[in-house]
């Protein structure tokens, strides 16, 4: 006399599917992400300090307002954000919460980019 239980096995729908898929899909753009983080990351490096040199030298230098100092960017620099300090006459660019730069306007140097030291020395 057999008691053991049988087993049962859930039926495959079609929601379970999507939801199969759509977690693949989700490991998939994490992995890929993942995989290219550094490249990712030096590119809004460039893109920051691009981004801020250029702001600087519209904004303190042309006598532009920062917002249509964004006209002078590239094609694919939406992300990056501006924040002006006009005491220090500085102009801070900043992407996706990842990396930021600093340019400072200095009399008769223009607009340089401040090492990270520098940017917190003051």
């Amino acid at each position: 006399m057999a008691t053991g239980k049988g087993t049962t096995s859930v039926p495959w729908t079609r929601k379970r599917a999507a939801l199969y898929i759509g977690a693949l899909f989700l490991l998939i753009l994490i992995a890929i992400f993942t995989y290219n983080f550094s490249f990712i990351k030096g590119q809004l490096n460039v893109g920051t300090a691009y981004g801020a040199r250029v702001a600087c030298s519209c904004h303190y230098i042309g006598g532009r307002d920062i917002e249509d100092c964004r006209k002078d960017f590239e094609p694919g620099m939406e992300l990056i954000g501006l924040s002006i300090d006009d005491t220090r006459k500085r102009v801070t660019a900043s992407a996706l919460l990842m990396e930021s730069a600093t340019a400072e306007f200095r009399e008769g140097w223009g607009c340089v980019i401040l090492t990270d030291a520098q940017r917190n020395a003051d």
